[in-house]
Parts: structure tokens; sequence; C-alpha cells
């Protein structure tokens, strides 16, 4: 945490499917800023790669830590999820942390015109910490061109927002224990089924280490 704040750079979520998936934009941001492994085919990755002490970091999670340690001196700016979804956020941050200082937030939808008016926003405002739950690639090409007219800590969140908010549950702890969280968004959202089929792919490559 300390380092990733000292280089005021994106924190870039990396799991299977965004492995898999990944063009050379993404792999240009992610190597020009800092992947973190946010799912177990990144540490399996990682593994293969000789990085041993690899773990997951949960993006979920990571983005609370950031605001846990610095609300009381820095200053946070939220984007991203629909518009009640951010608003039941915002509400929610206010009361687990009195006192947080909101430089702004807004939801994730929004025109051309209303882009350029939010990146000025965060232009003038300044904020420490800018999170961003649009999922992927948006929330990375949003986040790359903020930070090339404000240097901040990006944080790009996926549905962080909506589990946060209460909107979709997270998986129970014994399927995060057993690295099954994946298996419980499958079965608790079935249309991603086609989604997760690639991953099937992907650890037939990480068996025959292709990657």
């Amino acid at each position: 945490m300390k380092f990733s704040s000292d280089q005021k750079k994106l924190l870039v979520a990396v799991n299977a499917e965004k492995i898999y998936n990944a063009t050379e934009e993404l792999k240009d941001v992610i190597n020009l800023n800092i992947g973190y492994p946010d799912g177990v085919g990144a540490v399996w990755a990682l593994h293969q790669k000789g990085m041993k002490q690899a773990v997951k970091i949960p993006g979920v999670e990571l983005w609370l830590e950031f605001v846990n340690k610095f609300n009381k001196d820095k200053t946070f700016y939220f984007i991203g999820a629909r518009e009640e979804i951010i608003q039941s956020t915002i509400r929610k941050l206010k009361i687990d942390f009195p006192g947080i200082k909101l430089a702004g937030f807004r939801n994730g939808y929004f025109q051309e015109d209303e882009r350029a008016e939010l990146i000025e926003d965060v232009v003038r405002k300044k904020p420490d910490f800018v999170f961003v739950a649009m999922g992927s690639p948006s929330q990375e090409r949003l986040m790359t061109e903020m930070a090339s007219k404000h240097p901040s800590v990006y944080l790009g969140l996926g549905g962080s927002f909506d589990i946060y908010s209460g909107k979709t549950k997270r998986a129970p702890k014994f399927f995060l224990d057993m690295k099954l969280e994946w298996f419980y968004r499958l079965i608790s959202e079935p249309k991603r089924a086609f989604r997760q089929v690639k991953l099937i792919d992907f650890t037939w490559k990480m068996l025959r280490k292709k990657y």
C-alpha cells in the first residue's frame, strides 16, 4: 500500500480472464503501472514464473484498506456503477468512515461531453485517490486518460461498489477459503457461463505452461 501510494500510478487487478483476453493495450497499461493478482489464476501464473510468495489481493478489499488507512488526511474521488449504487456507496462510506474527505463522485454512465467534464473536475479537485468501478477495459482507459492530466493513485474496482453497497452478495467464506469465488459467482450469475468457459482453455494452457 505504501509503495503504490508513493508511486501515483494505476493499480490494475489481474485475474485469469484478464490474462486470457489481454490486448496489447491492456498489457501496456499493466506494464507501465502496477498489476496485482486479484484471482487464483493470476496467482497460479505468478507461481509458475517463480514468484512463489505471490498471494491473492482482492480488489474488493484493497480499496477499503486504502480508505481506512488514509481517510483522515487524503482526499478521494469515486466513479462508477449506477446512480443508486454510487449514492448508496457514498452514504455507507460516510457512516463507516466519519469525516472522510470526499473530493467528488459520480456514476459510471456518461456521454463523451460528460467524460470531458468529469476529467476536468478530477484535475480541478486534485484527489489523492481515484477509485473507478466500471469494468475492464473501460475503467483502465478512463484512468489512463485521467492520470495523464492529474497524477494520483488510481484503482480499478469492477463491481466492488455493488458489493459494498449490498446490491450484490460476495461469496461466503467457505468459497473464499477454498479459492472457489469464481464458482460461486458462476452459480449466482449463470449468464457468466460464456465468459467462464474461457477459463477451461486458460487452465489447459497453464498446465502446458503456455503463459
